[in-house]
């Protein structure tokens, strides 16, 4: 419900595309061209074109690790990976649970609360792990809370807590980095200017980038698993600024009347 939700209404506030790394050679190239997949834009600078054949997949039974820039970004990678078939648990502060009707719609898709700083912290990582056994995709904030920054500007990630490569560790699911970039100019600052930021998406529709990294296994050491992840989901955050900026400037080009750009629609 939710993912479906936010990939509803997402593109009324933004636009969205998704890249990826290369997927590793499996097989020759087929001499035929390949056919655009439904699933996801195709981006003439992405990394990797997205194809029939190369379109990003998210493995039942992944951890989605993914940075965490503003209030809005949730509804930005939930798009994303509806957009790519998979429906994850999210883990998310326990605050939400308190606040009518989204609490509700939390505890019905099992999504999973995190009580930070108190005797159930441990309790949010059992129930992802029974999740990841049940198949289920799992989505979580290494950096577990919001940068500081007040302005729309895009930040690399902060430090990662252990959670993730504790979770990664005990048992086993691959981590697929992903990236994203934009959604501060979503919502970003004080509550009057998030507010107007949501207010005045609809007409300014910011350009949305969605990054997914290849996926990865992390060492046993949680140090360093934690080093691991939080370098591939930084680099996933790079790949996607990039796409970000670089459309958001064609943007603002074509806006200008300058170019071949302004004739796109």
């Amino acid at each position: 419900m939710l993912s479906r939700t936010a990939a509803l209404l997402l593109p009324a506030f933004g636009r969205l595309r998704i890249t990826a790394d290369p997927a590793p050679a499996t097989a020759p190239a087929a001499t035929a061209p390949a056919a655009t997949a439904p699933a996801a834009d195709t981006d003439p600078a992405a990394t990797a074109p997205v194809t029939a054949d190369t379109a990003p997949t998210v493995a039942p039974g992944s951890i989605v690790a993914a940075n965490h820039t503003s209030l809005s970004d949730p509804v930005v990678v939930l798009a994303a990976l509806h957009r790519l078939g998979a429906r994850p648990v999210v883990l998310a502060t326990a605050g939400l649970w308190r606040i009518p009707l989204l609490g509700t719609l939390l505890r019905h898709e099992g999504h999973i609360a995190v009580h930070r700083g108190t005797a159930r912290a441990a309790e949010s990582l059992d129930a992802a792990a029974e999740a990841l056994a049940a198949g289920r995709v799992v989505l979580i904030y290494g950096e577990g809370r919001l940068p500081r920054r007040r302005d729309s500007g895009e930040l690399p990630p902060g430090p990662f807590r252990s959670g993730l490569a504790r979770l990664a560790h005990a048992t086993g699911a691959p981590v697929v980095p992903l990236g994203q970039a934009g959604s501060r100019r979503l919502t970003s600052g004080g509550t009057a200017k998030q507010l107007a930021g949501l207010a005045t998406a609809p007409v300014r529709r910011p350009g949305l980038h969605v990054h997914l990294g290849a996926p990865l296994h992390l060492p046993a050491d949680t140090a360093e698993a934690t080093a691991r992840a939080h370098h591939a989901v930084t680099a996933a955050w790079a790949a996607a600024s990039r796409h970000a900026a670089a459309r958001h400037s064609t943007a603002r080009h074509a806006a200008a009347g300058h170019g071949p750009e302004a004739t796109l629609p």
